[in-house]
C-alpha cells in the first residue's frame, strides 16, 4: 500500500482520494481571506467544487496555503447562512420575505428617509471582502444613482493610514514591492507587523531567503515573528515614531545616505535632517525603553545592507499618529536609496483580500479608478466612461467611517446600508456603536450570514453569495489582480452582491445607468477604461482568461506595456504553467514618482502623546492584534469551520506578564475581568512574558475586545487607533 499512500501536492486529497470520488476538472481561484492573494486549485466534479489544494506554481504562494485557505469551501456550508431576505415585522422578529418585497422595502424606506431628511441622510458602509467589480458597481449605484454622498468601507479600519502616507509621499497610493523582495533582501525590518501569524505565506517567502538576512522586528510584544528575528526592538507602545527618527538621524550621521538619489528624486531632505537632529540615541532610548546600543545596531544593519526592505501592517496603521509613522518608514527607504530595486522598499502589507481593490474602485474616498472628486477633469472623464451626466458625480469626498458614525449620533444619518462587514463587532468602542445602530430609522445588512452581530440589529437582511459562489477579481498586497471563480451554487435564494446591486438599481429606477454592467467581466472592462492614463492603468489586460493564464497580473499593465513587452515569459522568468509579462514587477525603478515634479516627499512631524495613559484607576495598557493563523477578523467565517475552531482558542483570552499575574493574584487559565472606561469583558488569563510588565494583550477576533477600545483616530487618515487604551484587571470566579 505504500505506493497508494504517497502524497501528491496539488492533487485532490493530496492523491489519497478514491477513484470513485476523484474530480473531473480543476479551476484556479484566488483565496478570499487575507491580502496575500494565494492561488487555490479548485477540484471540480460535474462543475461543482469537491475540494481544493494550493496551486503549486502560482507566483504568489508557490504551492503553499494557510489553514484558512484550506478550509475556504467548508465555511460555505454553515447552517446559519442567510438564504432568504429577512424583514423585521411589527413584533420585532425577522421573517422571510420575497426578493420583490425586500427590494421594494429597501427602496421605499430609504427614499422616504431622503425625502424627509435630505439625500445625505442615508449612507453605506462597504468592505474589502467583495470583488473589485462589485465594489465599483456599488459606488456607481450608490453615489451616482441613489445620491448617497456618504459611504466608506471597513478598509478605513486597516489601510487608510497607508493610503494617505503613500499619496502624500509618492503622489499616489502605490505600494512599490513584489513578494520576491521577501527573498531578495539582506535586511528586513518589520514594524508593527506579525506576518508569521497575520500573513503566514508571506512569512514562508521570508524563510526562503538565501541571504542569511538580518530580520529586525519593532514591536512592543514578543510576537511569533519577533521570536524568529535576529533583532527584536521591544519598545514602549506608540514610541515607534521617536525610534524611526533616531534611526534616520543615525543613518545620516553615519554616512549611509544615498545623496545622489536624494538630490535627484526627493524633496525635503534639509527639513528632515533638521527635524531629526535632536533624536539622539540617548534621547530615543529614554523615550522608547530601548538601549542606545540596540538603536545604533538597528541603524547600522539598515545602513550597511545592500538591499533593505521595511514592512508594516496594523501596528503602524491603527494608530493616532500612524500616517507620520508610515512616512518615517518611507523616509528611511528613500534616503538610503532602498526603493525600486530587488529586495527593497517601504512596503505596506494590506489586510483584507481586496482592500487594495477598495482603495482603487469602491468610490468611497476616491472617485472611481482612484480619481479625485474635486477635479472637474476627473469628473468629466469618469462621466464619459460611465455614460452619465457629470452633474451626478459629487465634487467633494463623502464622510469617513467615523464621521458617518457620528452622523448617526447627531441625527444627520438616519438610514444605513452595510455590505459584507460587521461594525457591531469590529468598530472601536463597540458598545457605543451598537447603541448608535439602534438609533437608525432603517438598517439594511447584506451578508452571507444572518447571525453576525450587525445582522441581529438589522431591519432588513439581504442574503449574499460568498467567495466560491460568484466571480470577480481581487487585488493583493503586491498590486496583483487575480480572478476568483464561481465553483459552488449559493444556498437558497442568496445572490451575488453584483446581482443584488443590479436589482436595487432597477427597483430604484436607475437601471438604465447600469445597462452595461451585465456581469462582472463586463464591469472589469468598464474599470479598464476608467484606469486609462492612471498610475494603476490596466488597459493592457486582455480579459479574465489572460489573468488566469498569467497567474495574475500586477498593476500597472497598460496597452503601451502590452505592446512593448513580450506577453510570454522572459529568460529566467518561467513560473511553471503560468506565462506572464513578468512574474514580479516593482515600482519606481526609474526614480520617478507620481507627484507633479516626479519627486518623492520627505515628510516629518512632532510625535504626539498617547491619548489615554494608564493611571491609578486603570493601571494597565491594553494592546490588540491578531490571535492565531486560523482566525480571521470577527470570525464570521472561520468560526464555521470545525477544523479551524480546533486550531485556535474558542474563548477570549488576555495575555499578561508573570509579574502582573503575581501582583493581582491571577493564575494561568483562570477567568479575569478586563475593564476600561467604556466597558468590561471576561477572558481567560494567559500568563506569558510575551508582553511587558504593565501591559496586556487581547486578540481582535473576539467580540469582547472592542467593548474596551478607545475611540481615537489619526487626524490625516481618520483610521481608528485600536492598539492602546488603559484597562484594569481583577480575578473572578466562574
Amino acid at each position: 500500500m505504500t505506493r497508494e499512500l504517497l502524497l501528491n501536492p496539488g492533487s485532490h486529497g493530496l492523491g489519497m482520494t478514491h477513484a470513485s470520488l476523484r474530480p473531473d476538472a480543476t479551476a484556479t481561484s484566488v483565496c478570499g481571506y487575507c491580502s496575500t492573494g494565494c492561488g487555490l486549485r479548485i477540484h471540480l466534479r460535474d462543475g461543482q467544487a469537491v475540494g481544493l489544494t494550493p496551486e503549486t506554481d502560482y507566483p504568489v504562494n508557490l504551492g503553499m496555503a494557510c489553514p484558512k485557505g484550506w478550509e475556504s469551501l467548508r465555511v460555505l456550508e454553515s447552517a446559519d447562512r442567510a438564504t432568504h431576505p429577512l424583514l423585521r415585522n411589527a413584533e420585532g422578529e425577522l421573517e422571510p420575505v420575497s426578493w420583490d418585497r425586500a427590494l421594494t422595502e429597501f427602496c421605499e424606506r430609504f427614499k422616504a428617509i431622503q425625502a424627509a431628511h435630505g439625500a445625505d441622510s442615508v449612507a453605506f458602509l462597504s468592505t474589502g471582502q467583495i470583488a473589485c467589480e462589485e465594489m465599483a458597481l456599488l459606488g456607481v449605484l450608490a453615489k451616482f444613482g441613489m445620491g448617497l454622498k456618504h459611504g466608506d468601507g471597513n478598509t478605513r479600519q486597516c489601510m487608510a493610514t497607508a493610503v494617505t502616507a503613500y499619496k502624500e509621499s509618492f503622489g499616489f497610493d502605490a505600494p512599490p514591492f513584489t513578494y520576491e523582495d521577501f527573498e531578495q533582501s539582506d535586511c528586513l525590518v518589520f514594524i508593527g507587523a506579525n506576518p508569521c501569524i497575520g500573513h503566514p505565506i508571506m512569512w514562508e517567502r521570508v524563510l526562503r531567503n538565501q541571504h542569511a538576512p538580518e530580520v529586525i522586528v519593532v514591536d512592543p510584544r514578543s510576537t511569533e515573528t519577533a521570536m524568529a528575528a535576529t533583532q527584536h526592538l521591544q519598545l514602549r507602545p506608540k514610541s515607534d515614531l521617536v525610534l524611526l527618527y533616531a534611526i534616520t538621524r543615525q543613518l545620516i550621521e553615519s554616512g549611509y545616505v544615498d545623496h545622489d538619489f536624494v538630490a535627484a528624486h526627493t524633496t525635503g531632505f534639509r527639513e528632515l535632517t533638521q527635524h531629526v537632529d535632536s533624536y539622539t540615541p540617548e534621547y530615543a532610548a529614554a523615550r522608547t525603553g530601548l538601549s542606545a546600543e540596540k538603536i545604533l545596531r538597528a541603524a547600522e544593519s539598515i545602513g550597511q545592507a545592500k538591499a533593505a526592505s521595511l514592512w508594516w501592517t496594523m501596528g503602524v496603521n491603527q494608530s493616532y499618529e500612524g500616517v507620520r509613522t508610515a512616512q518615517a518608514i518611507i523616509n528611511i527607504a528613500l534616503i538610503t536609496g532602498n526603493i525600486g530595486r530587488p529586495g527593497t522598499g517601504a512596503n505596506s502589507i494590506t489586510g483584507q483580500c481586496n482592500a487594495m481593490g477598495s482603495r482603487l474602485w469602491s468610490g468611497t474616498t476616491n472617485l472611481f479608478g482612484h480619481h479625485d472628486y474635486a477635479d472637474p477633469e476627473h469628473r468629466e472623464k469618469i462621466a464619459a466612461v460611465l455614460d452619465i451626466d457629470p452633474g451626478k458625480i459629487p465634487d467633494e469626498n463623502g464622510w469617513s467611517y467615523d464621521r458617518i458614525v457620528e452622523g448617526i449620533r447627531c441625527g444627520k444619518i438616519r438610514g444605513l446600508w452595510v455590505i459584507a462587514t460587521n461594525p457591531a463587532h469590529s468598530w472601536i468602542h463597540q458598545g457605543d456603536a451598537r447603541e448608535l445602530l439602534d438609533k437608525l430609522d432603517f438598517l439594511v445588512v447584506q451578508d452571507m450570514y444572518a447571525t453576525t452581530e450587525t445582522a441581529r440589529q438589522a431591519d432588513l437582511i439581504l442574503p449574499a453569495a460568498g467567495w466560491g459562489e460568484k466571480e470577480g477579481t481581487f487585488i493583493n498586497s503586491e498590486r496583483r489582480y487575480g480572478v476568483h471563480r464561481r465553483v459552488r451554487v449559493a444556498p437558497g435564494e442568496a445572490l451575488a452582491d453584483f446581482q443584488i446591486f443590479r436589482a436595487i438599481g432597477a427597483y430604484w429606477g436607475v437601471g438604465e445607468m447600469l445597462t452595461e454592467w451585465t456581469d462582472p467581466e463586463a464591469g472589469f472592462r468598464i474599470m479598464q477604461r476608467a484606469s486609462r492614463g492612471q498610475p494603476c492603468d490596466i488597459t493592457g489586460i486582455e480579459n479574465y482568461a489572460h489573468l488566469d493564464r498569467c497567474g495574475g497580473i500586477q498593476w500597472p499593465w497598460s496597452e503601451a506595456d502590452a505592446e512593448t513587452k513580450s506577453q510570454g515569459t522572459q529568460p529566467g522568468e518561467s513560473m511553471g504553467q503560468y506565462h506572464t509579462p513578468r512574474p514580479h514587477r516593482r515600482l519606481f525603478g526609474n526614480g520617478e514618482f507620481f507627484t507633479p515634479d516626479r519627486r518623492a516627499r520627505l515628510i516629518v512631524a512632532e510625535p504626539r502623546g498617547m491619548p489615554e495613559l494608564p493611571d491609578a484607576d486603570f493601571p494597565m495598557l491594553m494592546l490588540t492584534g491578531r490571535g492565531s493563523v486560523s482566525q480571521w477578523h470577527t470570525q464570521t467565517r472561520t468560526s464555521k469551520s470545525p477544523i479551524l475552531r480546533e486550531l485556535y482558542p474558542n474563548e477570549p483570552y488576555v495575555e499578561l506578564h508573570p509579574d502582573d499575574a503575581s501582583r493581582y493574584a491571577i493564575r494561568n487559565g483562570e477567568w479575569v475581568e478586563v475593564s476600561s472606561r467604556r466597558g468590561r469583558a471576561e477572558a481567560r488569563a494567559l500568563v506569558s512574558p510575551t508582553v511587558r510588565v504593565g501591559q496586556v494583550f487581547m486578540a481582535m477576533h473576539y467580540e469582547e475586545t472592542n467593548r474596551l477600545t478607545l475611540s481615537h483616530f489619526d487626524p490625516y487618515s481618520r483610521q481608528p487607533s485600536y492598539k492602546n487604551c488603559a484597562v484594569r484587571l481583577r480575578s473572578i470566579k466562574q
